[in-house]
């Protein structure tokens, strides 16, 4: 059977300002109780999160450095100086630099972008891509999604006389690294209103910035933002304010005019078109061009992202692809490696923390492998591998609320190198260094968790009634959209539900559930619903007992077809019928 987990309500809102609120919008109780947990208690409130505005977006000028970036940039352009977009190989990082790059290369053909190789040069800027640009005549470096940390790399092309301005949103070390420009929200002396900007984001406020001071129209830039919604969405930013709005015309973007690769992508991933959610990136669009990355280099994700033509588009995006269907076979067959060590007790660790190593494993999907294992075992998890040079590197998650990083951190003598945050990091240590790292990072979390921490937990905004899921409430319900971190998609519960028996497993090995529920207190309301992974439940379903469900809505398209479907978070077994 699948893990047990609790369900736990969300705090409620002040029920008199719900009341309140539910009166003055017309809508039902539990979508004003939606929008009060969400910090929309008025009026005015609710029409500014209903109707975002791109005239509320912030002053890019607020940044940090802004004036100096702006500047720099003009100049390269004016003198037809070599400006190379550097950034990572993943989501962000290639979207980023496929936004700045277009925007640039509007203005002057002197612009070309580097992408580093996963396996070479690693994460952020290298020595070997300064040197490139350095041999290559590049005068000034602008670094996304990346940067913030390289101190020591900005003054080694400082000396080969090359500029660097830094777009980053990851946390700066005391010391900022010595380049005209450090643009990042998260400097402690920037001012800028919003600190949650991905690293495309921080991209597109000096584009933004550049177009309002040389008078470029601000419509110019729209089509830009299918790249930057590609980027919230696979880089887990919060939706909230300007990224909410930028997010919602991203939106807009790639249902009505997506840019040629983006297209490709949704034709190979079997999407429908003019119908996309954040979710469908999350799921479909971001994997397919991280797998780039992963698999081979993720340069082709930019020049997929870049294509002008719809034939140079399709054959980028079939190779990558199919790129990401080897990713997913290779994450499948390391996965059940890793569940088949842990199971036989042939692991690194079990107690507190799953830690495995497999020397031969793929280096590009430990971070996948990883999650699966947090999944199935519910713990702090670190996968191992070997890397290059002798060493073994591994990537590590977390279990909610526990800081998983801040525990690897006090093992920080044993490792050559590490990074990440609170819930996923990476580290690299010499192979001898194992058993000794394996002893004290189980301490490190054994004398931390709690054992809150150790079940996994489903978070319900409120309970409802088949009947409440009206026409006029899902309407409403999807203009809470988009949805994502800092304004999740609402979880619901209803209890006492039963399939009509019409309930059946699906999917290649018939893991997954498609029922039609019925609530016993409202028979005539029954709903579709899909259940992942929960195979186990069916044959207590298909018996006719009760059952407890929570769940978030959605709508299905298929074909120019829409359909209202609950998509299952969890079922809990009742008492079995007399």
């Amino acid at each position: 059977m699948p893990m047990e987990k609790e369900w736990k309500y969300r705090e409620s809102g002040d029920p008199a300002t719900v009341r309140q609120l539910s009166s003055e919008l017309g809508v039902d109780p539990v979508l004003a109780e939606l929008l009060v947990q969400r910090g929309v208690c008025t009026f005015a409130q609710a029409r500014s999160f209903f109707r975002p505005d791109l005239a509320d977006l912030h002053d890019p000028f607020l940044m940090a450095d802004m004036d100096k970036a702006v500047e720099r940039v003009h100049r390269a352009v004016a003198s037809q100086e070599k400006i190379l977009v550097y950034g990572d190989y993943d989501v962000d990082g290639t979207t980023a630099v496929s936004l700045v790059y277009s925007f640039l290369h509007r203005l002057t053909r002197q612009v070309d972008f580097y992408i580093p190789e996963r396996y070479d040069e690693g994460y952020g800027v290298s020595y070997k891509g300064i040197d490139w640009a350095a041999e290559n005549g590049f005068g000034l470096i602008i670094t996304l999604d990346c940067g913030i940390k390289a101190n020591e790399k900005v003054e080694y092309a400082r000396e080969r006389g090359i500029d660097v301005i830094i777009c980053d949103h990851h946390l700066p070390e005391n010391e900022l690294p010595r380049a005209v420009a450090v643009l990042d929200p998260k400097r402690e002396d920037c001012n800028y209103p919003f600190d949650d900007l991905s690293g495309c984001g921080v991209g597109f406020k000096l584009v933004q910035a550049y177009s309002q001071r040389f008078n470029i129209p601000f419509e110019t830039l729209i089509p830009l933002l299918d790249l930057l919604v590609v980027s919230i969405a696979s880089d887990l930013v919060s939706v909230t304010d300007e990224n909410r709005i930028l997010a919602h015309y991203g939106l807009k973007q790639l249902n009505s005019r997506p840019r040629e690769g983006l297209l490709a992508m949704i034709h190979l991933s079997g999407l429908e078109p003019n119908h996309l959610t954040i979710d469908d990136i999350v799921f479909k669009i971001g994997p397919r061009i991280n797998a780039a990355g992963r698999m081979e280099s993720g340069r082709i994700a930019v020049e997929l992202l870049t294509a002008s033509n719809e034939a140079e588009a399709f054959r980028i995006g079939t190779e990558i692809n199919e790129h990401n269907n080897e990713r997913k076979n290779i994450d499948r067959r390391i996965t059940q490696e890793a569940l088949d060590m842990v199971r036989s007790g042939n692991c690194l660790s079990s107690a507190n923390a799953t830690i495995v190593y497999n020397p031969l494993w793929h280096k590009g999907v430990v971070g996948i492998v990883a999650s699966r294992l947090v999944e199935a075992f519910y713990k702090p998890t670190i996968v191992f591998t070997k890397s290059q040079g002798g060493l073994v590197t591994g990537s590590a998650r977390s279990v909610h609320g526990f800081d998983l990083y801040d525990a690897i951190e006090s093992c920080s003598d044993l490792l050559e190198n590490f990074g990440g945050h609170l819930y996923a990091a990476g580290l690299t240590l010499k192979e001898e260094n194992i058993p000794a790292f394996c002893e004290r990072i189980e301490k490190a979390i054994s004398g931390t968790i709690i054992p809150e921490m150790q079940t996994p937990v489903v978070d319900v905004d409120a309970s409802l009634n088949f009947s409440q899921i009206t026409p006029k409430f899902l309407r409403i319900l999807k203009q809470f959209q988009p949805f994502g971190p800092g304004n999740h998609a609402p979880v619901f519960r209803t209890d006492n539900v039963y399939d009509n028996g019409m309930g059946r497993k699906v999917g290649a090995e018939g893991g997954h559930l498609k029922l039609e529920l019925i609530q016993e207190s409202h028979p005539y309301h029954h709903i579709s619903a899909i259940a992942f992974n929960m195979a186990d439940f069916y044959d207590n379903i298909k018996a006719g007992n009760p059952i407890d469900v929570c769940y978030s809505i959605v709508e299905n398209y298929y074909r120019g077809t829409a359909n209202t479907q609950l998509r299952v978070k969890d079922i809990h077994e009742r008492e079995e019928l007399v």
